[in-house]
């Protein structure tokens, strides 16, 4: 599955944002690179892309190799709303994800 948030931040502090998330988590960053980073533990990997989507904004795509709502994808759920907290501090994170 693949989630999206277009982010206010810059594709580093959306990465920086990334890795401080996932390896507090418990994952270990597999590969990285410029716009993207992978990070994985027992339940597989998570996909982590960066780009700058019309010059206002800064696509943050997670994604995981599972269908539907699984575990992996909870967490990667969660990622996205923990950075719009991040940028938007009065956001409430909702769900059990």
């Amino acid at each position: 599955m693949q989630y999206f948030y277009r982010a206010h931040c810059t594709p580093d502090d959306a990465l920086a944002h990334a890795e401080r998330y996932f390896t507090g988590k418990g994952f270990t960053k597999h590969a990285g690179g410029l716009d993207a980073a992978r990070y994985r533990d027992e339940r597989g990997p998570v996909d982590v892309k960066v780009e700058i989507e019309g010059g206002h904004y800064t696509r943050v795509t997670v994604g995981t190799d599972d269908v539907g709502e699984s575990e992996l994808d909870k967490v990667a759920k969660r990622f996205l709303a923990e950075l719009h907290r991040v940028e938007e501090p009065a956001h409430k994170v909702r769900g059990a994800y």
